[in-house]
């Protein structure tokens, strides 16, 4: 991304990106990136589907020039209370030395039954990203 003013919009062609009318990401002229919510559809169980919907959010950030260490803020949300250690472990292994702040929320569901966890992420690199 250019030192212009512009705002730049990271599609990943995901099916609800069209119909809902949003970007995977957005990136910001002074090198915030907002990675919306990611899911992991298909795979099983909290700490796997953490894993991958991060994995999601990194190729998001990937595009546009940065990676896991830039993370400052995530947003994980699960659907049972259960989960919270098999998430937090799955947090950990993937941003044990990055520390960003976050959250952990329980919400009632998601848009597919069979999905349990679904995050945000916040990276910053400066506005040389």
């Amino acid at each position: 991304m250019s030192a212009s003013n512009e705002v730049r919009r990271i599609s990943s062609g995901g099916p609800y990106e069209d119909a809902i009318a949003y970007s995977r990401a957005v990136q910001l002229p002074n090198g915030l990136v907002l990675v919306s919510g990611c899911t992991a559809a298909g795979v099983d169980g909290p700490y796997d589907q953490t894993v991958t919907a991060f994995g999601v959010a990194f190729k998001a950030l990937a595009e546009a020039g940065l990676g896991p260490e830039h993370v400052v803020r995530t947003r994980m949300y699960l659907t049972h209370a259960r989960d919270v250690e098999e998430v937090g472990r799955a947090h950990k292994k993937l941003f044990d030395e990055v520390r960003p702040a976050a959250s952990m929320i329980i919400v009632s569901g998601f848009v597919d039954p069979s999905m349990v966890v679904e995050v945000e992420v916040e990276a910053y690199k400066g506005e040389a990203a």
